[in-house]
């Protein structure tokens, strides 16, 4: 009954140390919110141009706008849709993520179960021995063997009176945090990489169409040629250099087919297949893709909260705050209280009665005397530690800016170089028209086809590989400002 009764008198003495005892180094602060107005020195423009004759509208921005957590949706392609669901369920670096997440919070499991509860150990013992009474400087005859029976429960507690056990939790949770936005960046990146590697398939896909279709036209063309140089119309220079046009273009395909299948095996391992099973993703095309119409933008001040490489940086920042914590408690005292009950006997069935118990309360001071200085350095290398964490937040805080800063301009000025291509495109096309029809009326000769035949196929690429450009663009910004992660309806 006296142990019970001093067992709980320390259980409240520990829990009013654990509740008044301070916690030395610093609270950490957040950083304050960057001092920026906007991302570009220019003003950003109300909306981007409109360019109608591949079916994109111009584009608004929106600044403040909320970012919804299926931004890919706003494609409104079901294809890519579909891709990105297998890639969150199966890719391997995702699932990476979420596994250094639960170690994280297992560390702090652990870490807070020595923290804030005692240790209890429980030991039985055994032991059948025989002393000699020579060992103890006399002779008395010869001992007895005997077997003594040992059973006890012993409780130990580090008061955690200066806070090192807690800023050592502090720290551990701070890296849970960190795990978690680093689990939301990888799906970020992942999905963002997807979206890339299906707009450069649709890309590809358009241009080896668009140079079949003129390798087409020039296949007739060179029948024509044909005809006439077996009437006489034409030189054997002209059918040579029509075909020399014609082989050259059909050059330009196996190395744009290569890209389309290293693209595919990309993908494939993106979703979590091998390259045999690309066959498993369906093919995408430019006419899956719908440009979304609004693009938010968010404040700066949003930004380093939406981000989650800049709120994964402010993490590892914490936790290195905490850790000069850790190394000032460790310059102080370390007291630890321990008590322990049992019974000793040589018959084990009488072990608890009350003539064979034992007990021990006590409690231990340690202090730091003489360290050579390493505890002192231990601290001044946490204060640096600091000092490096808060120059890479900083960092990943610029970076994020200028990220966002030349998607931003790369939207603005893209819809404009679409525009010009189209119109390019257009200029090219009827220019070779003109010059067909300037040859069959013997006004140019065929050098001069052949060249308005180079622009119109290089004008026809260009168009493509921009406006896809600009889906890419698009996805880039959703990319940059964070993408919505934070209105998802579960966060892991």
């Amino acid at each position: 009954m006296f142990c019970l009764t001093v067992a709980k008198n320390n259980f409240f003495i520990i829990l009013t140390v654990i509740f008044t005892g301070c916690c030395v180094g610093p609270d950490f602060k957040a950083p304050g919110v960057p001092k920026a107005a906007g991302y570009n020195a220019k003003p950003l423009p109300a909306e981007t141009v409109a360019v109608p004759a591949v079916g994109q509208d111009k584009q608004k921005f929106m600044p403040g706008q909320e970012i919804v957590a299926q931004w890919w949706g706003l494609f409104h392609c079901e294809k890519m849709n579909k891709v990105l669901a297998q890639a969150l369920a199966n890719n391997p670096t995702l699932a990476q993520a979420q596994a250094a997440l639960r170690q994280a919070q297992e560390e702090v499991n652990a870490q807070f179960g020595g923290v804030v509860y005692p240790k209890v150990d429980a030991g039985l013992s055994s032991v059948r021995q025989k002393i000699s009474s020579a060992a103890q400087g006399v002779e008395i005859g010869e001992s007895k063997a005997f077997t003594l029976d040992d059973a006890s429960v012993q409780v130990s507690y580090l008061l955690d009176i200066f806070g090192g056990g807690r800023r050592s939790l502090e720290a551990l949770r701070a890296r849970v945090d960190y795990q978690r936005y680093q689990l939301e960046a990888a799906r970020l990146t992942l999905t963002g990489n997807i979206i890339a590697a299906a707009i450069k398939e649709a890309s590809l896909r358009a241009q080896i169409a668009a140079i079949n279709s003129v390798i087409g036209a020039q296949e007739k063309q060179l029948k024509m040629l044909d005809q006439r140089f077996e009437l006489g119309a034409v030189g054997r220079t002209n059918i040579l250099a029509q075909r020399a046009l014609l082989e050259s273009n059909r050059a330009l395909l196996p190395p744009l087919e290569k890209s389309l299948n290293l693209n595919r095996h990309y993908l494939a391992a993106l979703v979590g297949d091998f390259p045999s099973q690309v066959n498993n993703l369906p093919e995408f095309y430019m006419a899956d893709f719908t440009l979304p119409d609004t693009l938010p933008v968010s404040v700066p001040s949003a930004l380093v909260k939406q981000r989650p490489d800049i709120a994964g940086a402010q993490a590892l920042l914490h936790a290195a705050c905490a850790q000069i914590g850790v190394a000032t408690a460790n310059m102080y005292p370390q007291i630890t209280l321990s008590a322990a009950f049992g019974g000793e006997a040589n018959v084990i069935k009488t072990i608890f009665s009350d003539k064979h118990d034992v007990w021990s309360l006590g409690y231990a001071v340690a202090q730091p005397i003489i360290e050579g200085g390493s505890l002192r350095a231990r601290r001044r290398s946490a204060v640096a530690a600091y000092d490096q964490a808060m120059a890479a937040h900083k960092q990943v805080v610029l970076s994020a800016f200028q990220n966002v800063a030349d998607v931003l301009c790369a939207l603005d000025t893209g819809a404009k170089a679409l525009r010009a291509q189209v119109a390019a495109q257009a200029a090219a096309q009827d220019s070779l028209k003109l010059a067909y029809q300037q040859f069959d009326a013997g006004a140019v000769s065929y050098d001069f086809v052949l060249d308005a035949d180079n622009q119109y196929q290089q004008a026809l690429i260009n168009c493509i590989q921009a406006q896809a450009l600009r889906f890419s663009d698009t996805a880039a910004l959703f990319e940059a400002l964070g993408g919505g992660w934070w209105n998802q309806k579960e966060n892991l």
